[in-house]
């Protein structure tokens, strides 16, 4: 079972993160594309990431917009270092 970051941790790995925020008790971040292949493109690449780090987001898709929520379902649904891993990770797939 993975244990959730404190408020300050969170803040911590946030300085870390470009673009993403804690809404609610997920990170989020928001992507925009020229286009919905665009988009698309990068949720596959998203999902073989996920994957392949056994981790899975929450993601959501207009035309070019992405959102996509990371937490942690076995800590209770709260942010974890594994939700930081994932969006470090995604970060580079841009």
């Amino acid at each position: 079972m993975s244990t959730p970051m404190s408020e300050s941790q969170i803040k911590e790995s946030l300085r870390e993160l470009d673009g993403w925020r804690i809404e609610g008790d997920k990170l989020t971040k928001d992507f925009k594309f020229p286009g919905f292949r665009e988009a698309l493109a990068f949720m596959v690449r998203v999902g073989f990431e996920a994957e392949e780090q056994v981790h899975h987001p929450e993601i959501f898709n207009v035309y070019n917009n992405v959102t996509i929520g990371l937490a942690t379902h076995d800590a209770g649904n709260k942010v974890t270092a594994k939700d930081v891993k994932l969006a470090k990770a995604i970060d580079t797939l841009l």
